[in-house]
């Protein structure tokens, strides 16, 4: 009876483990768990790895100019890139599934879906009318 019992606790606990760890899966893409928090990993300098726009690579038209973007904890947003800079300010917003880009030079606000958010990695996606755009970052 005892050896029941064991087996049961066990197997209550680990149900309960992999529960709480998959349930804390905030974005498509990851991370599982982390222990630093949502603005924590936000705040770098990200430095573009990859775009698309409606699935087809459009990387070369960002890399060739060193575009990168920046957001620190105080709310602030730049980006960067060999013909053009600008700033503004960022928030999260939607349960922390999305970023709110406003007040960038010459931009109105825009809204940015999070697909994953390490602290070495940021991909997001925008919606513009029925164009996607998907960019990946790395830490720079």
């Amino acid at each position: 009876m005892k050896k029941w019992s064991l087996f049961f606790s066990l197997a209550l606990g680990l149900t309960v483990t992999f529960t709480v760890l998959t349930g804390c899966k905030k974005y498509p893409e990851g991370p599982a768990l982390s222990l630093r928090s949502r603005a924590a990993r936000l705040e770098n300098t990200w430095k573009v790895i990859s775009v698309t726009l409606n699935g087809q690579d459009i990387t070369s038209q960002f890399s060739t100019i060193n575009y990168t973007e920046t957001y620190d904890k105080e709310g602030n947003y730049s980006y960067s890139s060999a013909l053009d800079s600008g700033s503004g300010k960022w928030e999260f917003q939607n349960d922390d599934l999305e970023i709110r880009r406003s007040g960038v030079s010459g931009q109105s606000s825009m809204d940015l879906i999070i697909l994953k958010l390490k602290s070495n990695e940021f991909w997001y996606k925008i919606l513009d009318g029925s164009d996607v755009y998907e960019f990946h970052f790395e830490s720079n």
